[in-house]
């Protein structure tokens, strides 16, 4: 039957068509007398075209699996305009960001492939975050009945725009098979009708009006299933060149045919032609795929003389990229290669590193830093080969659990001393509360200033409680030693004739107008500053007098222009002297450990911020990034001046215990 040959693309070209007149038969047996003269030649040369004959026909091979795939869904075009990302080199944020993105184009089968790899890539780091933390979990948790429970509100966030996805993808599939069933059918009546063309009892110009329309509604039929494609249009051409036969009544119109078809056929091989010399072989690779569409789907047959020639022709061209394009697959591959080397050793440091064994927190944290940097480097290093990748990833992740399970048993040792600290600091709290609305001061205060001691003197508690008790352990010191001090503001006479005082000197100090001569005026603020402190103490009821002073000096300190360290330390040495005059060093070391914890705070900050400039400076993206670098850069020179102050403000208070 017809339907049975070969399906391939020379044979679509129209070589190996049927006459049926006399004429042409006898043309096809003095052919079959040429072949069997030669039969021995053929013989003879046959093995040494072989090999030559097979690459050929795989490089046709992928031209035309490719376009009977595009053929099916003319949405697959569109992917090559969406570049394939290294999506392991991504963060979670930024896949599920690449997700939503991708979910909100149309071609949904343009974007399939990105969208099952960034699948890949995001279940692969979640499964990896989600068993860290049932580590963490285990580790700090040793009870058996307590059911590990981890929620990532990314990982709702990634199903529901997965769903989507999938939501289009089947709507797209039934209405795609709908179509392409139609289609074929369609394409099979034609090929029909293309049949019942050779009637001799026709009037040859109704005969080529009925095949014009038969290729007009052929061009318009849409698209068939891929595994019909190369079948059905090799079907379709066979009975084309058939009828171009059949012409040999009107040869002229045939022969004038043959000679468009030849040179559209010349135009497509010259643009092949330069596309064997341009630099972009993928580009150029989908644009050949494009010109052999054209070639088989919407050029007609060429003349006998010309066939052989003209497909020899387009077939060594197209060979040619095929060549250019596997050697570009070669080098990537090779890159390919060399980032599995390179994976290979980053899983072997941190191997090594889940044996080195160090004995305090602090050596703890730059281990953990080290694994967190190479863990960076493992995403950043590239795709590897697809064969190697889940075996790639498995090693990985064995190693940084095997690093998590090193580091644990240390925590876990520490954290029976941490317990006990618990229990002794929270003896200390149910005793500052017990005391605390005590009114026998010279018996309780002594006390109270001990155990101030031993709280000092008791090391590090879980982290999740060690907040709380600190508040309220401080809560109660506080609430006594505001009470002691009340109570003798209260038998101080002195101190309610200075608050009298001072009320009026803050009319004389509202009244104060500056100069212009900024060190005429700043010598006059410090004057005031001074005969405010010479005024003496007011009682602790009273202490609010002190604000409003404060309020006054900082309009003042805002309109001199002074820079903000300075003002602030101004300010600072107007408080520390107010506390150090009231010889209350309770309040003179709570703001010590107060400053002492910003000076840590601060300290952590930029050096996660310092982190973070590396991580950028990193990535394949780091140009891209350079705003964000330039915005962290500010934010770390902020941070780094208020440091500077914190310091400062830390030696003065050291400096006053030693005056």
């Amino acid at each position: 039957m017809l339907e049975e040959k070969n399906d391939n693309l020379h044979e679509a070209d129209g070589k190996s068509g049927i006459e049926i007149n006399d004429s042409v038969t006898n043309e096809a047996i003095e052919i079959s007398d040429s072949e069997i003269l030669t039969e021995d030649l053929v013989s003879e040369t046959e093995n040494e075209s072989e090999e030559q004959e097979n690459a050929h026909q795989e490089a046709l091979d992928v031209i035309t699996n490719s376009n009977a795939a595009e053929s099916e869904d003319e949405t697959l075009k569109e992917r090559h305009d969406i570049p394939m990302q290294d999506y392991n080199t991504f963060s979670l944020d930024a896949l599920v960001d690449e997700l939503k993105k991708l979910v909100n184009t149309d071609a949904v089968m343009s974007v399939k492939d990105h969208i099952e790899e960034i699948k890949k890539a995001f279940l692969l780091q979640y499964h990896h975050l989600i068993e860290e933390k049932k580590e963490e979990f285990l580790a700090s948790n040793p009870d058996p009945n307590e059911e590990f429970e981890y929620h990532l509100p990314l990982k709702s966030k990634f199903d529901e725009y997965y769903n989507v996805f999938r939501e289009k993808r089947n709507a797209h599939f039934k209405h795609l098979q709908t179509n392409l069933k139609t289609n074929l059918e369609n394409r099979l009546a034609i090929v029909e009708e293309l049949k019942e063309l050779i009637n001799p009892q026709e009037n040859i110009k109704d005969t080529l009006k009925h095949f014009n329309e038969l290729r007009e509604r052929w061009k318009n039929a849409g698209a068939i299933p891929k595994d019909k494609y190369n079948h059905v249009w090799n079907n379709y051409h066979f009975h084309v060149e058939n009828f171009y036969d059949y012409l040999h009544l009107d040869r002229e119109a045939r022969d004038l045919d043959f000679k468009h078809n030849l040179e559209l056929k010349q135009k497509i091989i010259a643009r092949v032609e330069e596309l064997v010399n341009d630099a972009d072989v993928n580009k150029s690779f989908r644009e050949l795929q494009d010109l052999h569409r054209i070639w088989k789907e919407e050029i007609g047959p060429v003349s006998k003389e010309h066939r052989d020639t003209i497909w020899n022709q387009f077939s060594e061209l197209t060979k040619k990229i095929h060549d250019k394009r596997e050697v570009l697959f070669e080098n990537q591959r090779a890159n390919e290669g060399r980032n599995l080397e390179i994976k290979k050793e980053i899983i072997a440091k941190i191997e090594t590193l889940g044996t080195e064994k160090v004995n305090s927190h602090s050596q703890w944290l730059l281990q953990i830093q080290k694994v967190e940097d190479l863990r960076n480097e493992f995403f950043a290093a590239g795709k590897v080969p697809s064969e190697v990748n889940e075996e790639t990833w498995a090693a990985f992740k064995t190693a940084v659990r095997n690093f998590n399970a090193f580091k644990n048993s240390f925590y876990k040792d520490i954290k029976k001393d941490q317990n006990d600290n618990l229990n002794k600091k929270l003896a200390l709290v149910a005793k500052a509360k017990e005391l605390q609305e005590s009114t026998d001061f010279s018996a309780t205060t002594p006390v109270m200033k001990q155990i101030q001691e031993e709280w000092k003197q008791i090391g590090h508690v879980p982290k999740k409680y060690s907040d709380k008790i600190w508040k309220e352990f401080k809560d109660a010191c506080n609430h006594y030693f505001d009470k002691l001090k009340e109570h003798k503001s209260e038998e101080n006479g002195e101190e309610v004739a200075a608050f009298d005082n001072k009320k009026a000197y803050l009319d004389v100090l509202r009244a104060f107008q500056l100069t212009g001569d900024h060190k005429t005026d700043l010598d006059a603020i410090k004057a005031h500053i001074e005969a405010w402190k010479a005024l003496g103490k007011v009682p602790f009821s009273r202490r609010h007098i002190e604000g409003k002073f404060n309020k006054i000096l900082d309009a003042l300190f805002e309109k001199l222009s002074l820079s903000k360290k300075e003002s602030e330390m101004m300010r600072f040495a107007n408080r520390i002297d107010s506390l150090s005059d009231s010889n209350d060093t309770r309040k003179l070391d709570n703001e010590k450990i107060f400053i002492m914890r910003k000076i840590e705070e601060v300290q952590n900050e930029i050096f996660q911020l310092e982190n973070n400039i590396q991580f950028f400076t990193n990535t394949k993206n780091a140009k891209k990034e350079n705003s964000i670098v330039t915005e962290v850069r500010k934010n770390i020179a902020i941070h780094k001046e208020s440091l500077e102050v914190w310091k400062d403000k830390l030696k003065q208070l050291r400096n006053l215990g030693q005056e």
